[in-house]
């Protein structure tokens, strides 16, 4: 039997983590964004989203939140937030 690398450990980790701090980030954006959100399971999509966007947008403004648990969730639910916003808006056209 093979056995994963140091590499591939730390793929999944972080694949891992990426999807707790979206899905939390997308909890959170639906508490926070009025109107009931899309459910659990849609916000919290929505959250990995928004987390993708947030590692991508903010920087590309010159916003930087740290790089701690704390500032991921935070840049996260700020890009989750923009998701939600964003498709119900689509959603109403």
């Amino acid at each position: 039997m093979e056995t994963l690398g140091t590499a591939d450990t730390m793929v999944f980790s972080g694949f891992f983590v990426a999807v707790i701090i979206g899905g939390l980030a997308g909890w959170l954006a639906g508490k926070l964004v009025t109107g009931g959100g899309f459910g659990l399971i849609g916000n919290v999509i929505l959250g990995i989203g928004g987390a993708i966007l947030a590692n991508w947008l903010l920087p590309v403004v010159g916003i930087n939140l740290g790089s701690g648990f704390f500032g991921s969730v935070l840049s996260a639910m700020i890009g989750a937030a923009i998701v939600l916003i964003a498709v119900r808006i689509i959603k109403k056209v």
